[in-house]
């Protein structure tokens, strides 16, 4: 009788936790289910960042507004590069913001192991939903920014500037989207490899900045193209130039857009997005023994 009773409480288990799980893993149902807590994340992703600096959320706004204008004068006014009709200024700001988002994504997600050793090894929830957080407080940045740039688009636009929304613009939440899961899935590749080689912590910084330099944030495409044809193939090979390319296309019609990228981007991030979800998959079986 006791036996009888212990198999139909087992049949009855709300929730069966197993470190038997397949490598490509996204439980939309558990991940729902823990909704509440995703919530929590993201709401102490922004508040305690800011939360003991003088300026507090300024810093989201100064922060692309002075690399803009850094950007500007180094690039446009000392380097001669051309931006077409484009205020320089306000092309900067257009590829910095939606690079951005991508850096805020991609250096916060890749803290997630060694930044929550102590929280994952006392109680269980899908671990990620920690990079996910990561992902969706730092959309709400970039809305905040791209506030910003809207701002500054229609006062260039009311002094005459030569700017105008292209008819592509549909498909601009499709590249905010392309640029989250390239930022989420090498977050988490680097954040599995941190868990062993903590060099790799220490180059990420330098390796980001290196990136930007061949993802066109500060440059038209075909710059590259034409200028430096030798080197051409950094941002052809690129799939973040095509993104930001892409954005300052349908924000600006200004630079080109190309269906054959944009399917190459999309399979690329399609394919680092499931890379980085196999072997987050698989670290975080193991990653405490390490951390």
């Amino acid at each position: 009788m006791s036996t009888n009773l212990k198999a139909k409480q087992d049949d009855n288990w709300l929730y069966t936790i197993s470190a038997k799980r397949k490598l490509i893993d996204f439980n939309f149902k558990e991940i729902w289910q823990y909704r509440d807590l995703l919530v929590l994340f993201v709401k102490r992703d922004v508040i305690t960042v800011y939360k003991q600096t003088i300026l507090g959320p300024l810093w989201y706004l100064i922060q692309p507004l002075f690399t803009a204008l850094t950007f500007t004068l180094i690039f446009n006014k000392v380097a001669n590069i051309e931006t077409g009709a484009v205020p320089p200024f306000l092309f900067n700001l257009a590829g910095i913001s939606i690079w951005n988002y991508f850096k805020s994504c991609l250096t916060s997600t890749s803290n997630t192991f060694s930044g929550n050793a102590g929280i994952f090894s006392k109680v269980y929830f899908p671990r990620i939903i920690s990079p996910l957080s990561s992902v969706i407080s730092n959309l709400l940045r970039f809305l905040i920014q791209l506030l910003v740039f809207i701002i500054f688009y229609i006062y260039y636009y009311i002094n005459g500037a030569a700017i105008s929304i292209n008819e592509f613009i549909f498909i601009f939440p499709l590249l905010i989207i392309l640029m989250a899961f390239q930022g989420l899935g090498l977050g988490m590749i680097i954040s599995s490899m941190v868990t062993k080689y903590r060099d790799v912590k220490f180059l990420l910084n330098f390796g980001v900045q290196l990136l930007m330099y061949v993802s066109a944030v500060m440059y038209p495409l075909a710059l590259m193209r034409e200028k430096l044809p030798q080197f051409a193939w950094l941002v052809n090979y690129n799939p973040l130039a095509y993104i930001i390319e892409a954005t300052r296309f349908v924000l600006l019609n200004e630079g080109s857009f190309s269906l054959r990228g944009l399917a190459y981007t999309s399979l690329i991030t399609v394919v680092i997005f499931f890379i980085g979800l196999i072997i987050f998959n698989k670290t975080e079986k193991t990653f405490i023994d390490t951390v």
